[in-house]
């Protein structure tokens, strides 16, 4: 299981989520896709409705709804599944406060699905907001991963560390299991200087856990969205659909983590 995490906004973890989700089913891969941004442009970019009155992922960690009630059927690909989020997912910051395990009502939805669900996933993803609230706590206490796109401009880096201590805290006290395992550069323009300087930079710092694919900056994957499209299906010629298909490879490749949401021996 993946949570795609930054706080920064406009780094492309949704465009991530999407795009990669879809290369990986395409791929052959069984996957689930959960969208934790109150936004719900990840919704959007998988083709799912999630107008008001949807169920939605505010319903299972408000409204205690199963998860099974609120899965989809993504057009994407046959082996892509969806659980939408819509408006109403921007009061649950405050709606959770009060409750009981509010950190880990996620893992715990998570755990009675996949429990039920014969198949089985090869790879759960969640599209985090992006903020390090209560929604991507409940994100990171389910995952067993975390995939961090950095995009190739000034200030990559920047607030980085919050995140990792955030990640660290949460492995200290709610999910032993969390490790941030995959970096993902994103926005690359080949042609400036400043890109590559960013990325030998992110390379240097995170090492082997960097992805070799990167992803270009791309008129095709900001339309995509609009036509309720992924790129791979918007232009699956262009440079960022390759790009996600090589990303998606590369994941399969190294191991993606399976979709098991919580840490064995832990309490939920």
């Amino acid at each position: 299981m993946v949570t795609v995490a930054n706080q920064k906004g406009g780094v492309g973890k949704t465009t991530t989520t999407v795009n990669l989700a879809t290369a990986l089913a395409l791929a052959g891969q069984r996957v689930l896709a959960i969208d934790l941004d109150p936004q719900g442009n990840a919704s959007t970019g998988f083709g799912i409705a999630h107008g008001t009155g949807t169920p939605s992922i505010y319903d299972v960690l408000v409204g205690g709804m199963a998860l099974k009630d609120t899965v989809v059927q993504s057009p994407e690909a046959k082996k892509l599944r969806v659980v939408p989020a819509n408006q109403h997912l921007a009061g649950a910051e405050v709606e959770l406060v009060p409750m009981v395990a509010r950190e880990s009502r996620l893992r715990k939805a998570l755990r009675t699905y996949l429990a039920q669900d014969d198949g089985g996933f090869d790879v759960v993803l969640i599209d985090c907001p992006p903020s390090l609230g209560l929604l991507t706590v409940n994100a990171l206490v389910a995952a067993r991963e975390v995939l961090i796109p950095i995009q190739c401009e000034y200030y990559a880096l920047e607030g980085l560390g919050q995140l990792t201590e955030t990640a660290e805290l949460i492995r200290a006290h709610l999910n032993p299991i969390l490790e941030i395992s995959t970096i993902l550069l994103t926005m690359y323009d080949s042609r400036t200087r400043l890109a590559e300087q960013v990325a030998q930079e992110v390379r240097k710092y995170f090492g082997s856990r960097v992805l070799d694919a990167v992803v270009p900056r791309s008129v095709r994957l900001s339309e995509a969205p609009s036509y309720g499209q992924s790129v791979l299906s918007y232009d699956p010629s262009s440079k960022g659909a390759e790009a996600y298909r090589k990303a998606a490879a590369e994941f399969i490749t190294r191991g993606a983590p399976g979709a098991r949401p919580e840490a064995e021996g832990s309490s939920a």
